[in-house]
C-alpha cells in the first residue's frame, strides 16, 4: 500500500489563492504552461548549449575586463582578479568535459582560453 499525499495548502507557487470544491477542499490548478523569453518585446533566447555556456562565461570575463559595459550601471569597470577567475571557471570545464566534448566544442573553448588568457596578459 502506497502512500497518498494532498496538498492541503491554501496558496499556489505564485502566492494566489485556490480555489476550493464543494467539499471545502483545495482544488489543485494546472501548471501554467510559460515559456522564458517569449514575453512581449523580448528577444528570443540563444540555444542552450556548451558553447553558449562558454560564450556566457567569455562575456563576462571581457566584462571584468572593463571592454564591456556593466549591463546595470551602463560603467566599465576594470577588476582583473574576477576576470582571472571566470577564466579559471572556464578552463576548470575544460579539464572536467575532457573526452566529452565534439571536436568543434573542444576547439571553441580552446579558442576562448587562448583568447581570454592573452588578453588577461596584455591588460596587467
Amino acid at each position: 500500500m502506497g502512500f497518498i499525499i494532498k496538498d492541503k495548502r491554501s496558496f499556489d507557487e505564485q502566492g494566489e489563492l485556490r480555489e476550493k470544491d464543494a467539499k471545502g477542499e483545495t482544488v489543485k490548478e494546472k501548471p501554467k504552461q510559460e515559456t522564458p523569453g517569449k514575453e512581449a518585446g523580448s528577444p528570443p533566447l540563444p540555444e542552450v548549449n556548451f558553447a553558449s555556456l562558454i560564450l556566457s562565461l567569455s562575456s563576462t570575463a571581457f566584462l571584468h575586463f572593463g571592454e564591456i559595459p556593466d549591463p546595470v550601471t551602463g560603467e566599465k569597470k576594470k577588476d582583473l582578479p574576477l576576470a582571472k577567475h571566470v577564466i579559471d571557471t572556464i578552463a576548470m570545464l575544460k579539464e572536467k568535459t575532457e573526452g566529452n566534448l565534439a571536436k568543434e566544442e573542444k576547439q571553441f573553448i580552446e579558442n576562448i582560453l587562448s583568447e581570454l588568457r592573452l588578453h588577461f596578459v596584455k591588460a596587467k
